[in-house]
């Protein structure tokens, strides 16, 4: 650290900030972090990472000479060096005491990028983040809602998401049905502001109903099985993909680590496959077989559960290799990624979210 503070004076604390038990965020990296810096009116601390609010004032109020500036990261896995490159806005945070030259100078690091900058207090650009991120966290639980009300009305949620998509107050964003959101920022975001508000007495109801929604869609994932198989006890059942998402290899808060712990608890032995994440996720997944390709998990499954949106599951031979491999051909789509009317033709009985 030394060394790193004779040569800036502008800090980026880009540390984790997991979640606790209690559902607030553990902020002992950022502390660390604020130890090996000390006190210096040299230097600011610029904050990227999603920390409460509140967190700012904390951090000046004990150590009133070192600059502070919130420049919370909007960045998406998998694609994280785009959006860096092409942001959809900046978000800088100051109080406007001797932290105010230093957010100027955060402001022109940013300004080659053409992206509108926001200039914002501390308090207000810590909480931009965790409202943007538990909003569309919202919007993903809101389609699921729409998915499963669809699945008993006869509508399709794909169509009822291009439809609302196209109107501009809603946007396409964020309309995709699926098995529920995981992944490193959404569920701990989501948990750290419902724990913020509860901590001053406020009861926010709709995000404990989106944590509600996000946990039932997984279990209406085992239902599925169950409704075409019965028991699931001594059944094979291949989850294809583990990450959390596409073009990363993220497991953390990973919808498939709960869905293979559930089926087992059902008595299903349970194949998984993922191009990627397999090394990260096999210390968790006791009592799972992983396999080294799609059609290894595919091979003698009573049912497959398509988890992970990976491009190559889409291009498998399911009329052909994967038809042959499977015990049933039974697929559950749980993110409405593959051809439903091509598996149909082919004689798979073909579970969407939805549809």
């Amino acid at each position: 650290m030394d060394e790193v503070l004779s040569a800036a004076q502008l800090l980026f604390c880009c540390v984790d900030t997991p979640p606790t038990y209690s559902g607030d965020a553990d902020l002992s990296r950022v502390e660390t972090v604020l130890e090996e810096v000390g006190d210096s009116n040299d230097h600011a601390l610029v904050m990227k990472s999603t920390v409460p609010v509140g967190t700012g004032r904390s951090i000046r109020r004990d150590r009133d000479e070192l600059g502070y500036v919130s420049n919370p990261e909007f960045l998406k896995e998998g694609t994280a060096v785009k959006d860096f490159m092409e942001p959809d806005r900046v978000v800088i945070g100051s109080d406007g005491d001797g932290s105010s030259g230093f957010a100027d100078r955060v402001a022109k690091l940013y300004e080659p990028l053409g992206a509108p900058i926001i200039r914002t207090d501390v308090a207000s650009a810590e909480m931009i983040k965790l409202a943007s991120n538990a909003f569309l966290a919202t919007k993903i639980s809101f389609i699921n809602e729409i998915a499963n009300v669809s699945e008993e009305v006869g509508a399709d949620v794909t169509e009822v998401a291009k439809g609302m998509g196209l109107d501009d107050r809603i946007g396409p964003k964020f309309l995709r049905a699926g098995v529920g959101f995981g992944g490193s920022c959404f569920p701990k975001d989501v948990s750290a502001l419902k724990q913020l508000a509860g901590n001053t007495g406020y009861h926010f109801q709709l995000l404990t109903a989106v944590i509600e929604v996000n946990e039932l869609q997984k279990r209406r994932t085992i239902g599925k099985l169950q409704k075409h198989l019965g028991s699931l006890v001594g059944k094979q059942i291949a989850l294809l993909g583990l990450a959390f998402k596409p073009d990363t290899d993220d497991i953390r808060e990973a919808t498939s680590l709960v869905l293979a712990a559930r089926l087992q608890s059902e008595g299903a032995n349970v194949r998984v496959y993922d191009p990627v994440a397999t090394d990260r996720a096999r210390e968790l997944l006791g009592g799972v077989t992983i396999a080294e390709s799609a059609l290894d998990a595919l091979d003698g499954a009573d049912g497959a559960v398509l988890v992970t949106e990976w491009s190559e599951f889409r291009e498998l031979d399911w009329g052909g290799a994967v038809m042959e491999r499977m015990a049933t051909p039974l697929v559950v789509d749980g993110r409405n990624f593959l051809d439903a009317d091509l598996l149909r033709s082919a004689g798979y009985t073909y579970e969407g979210v939805g549809r």
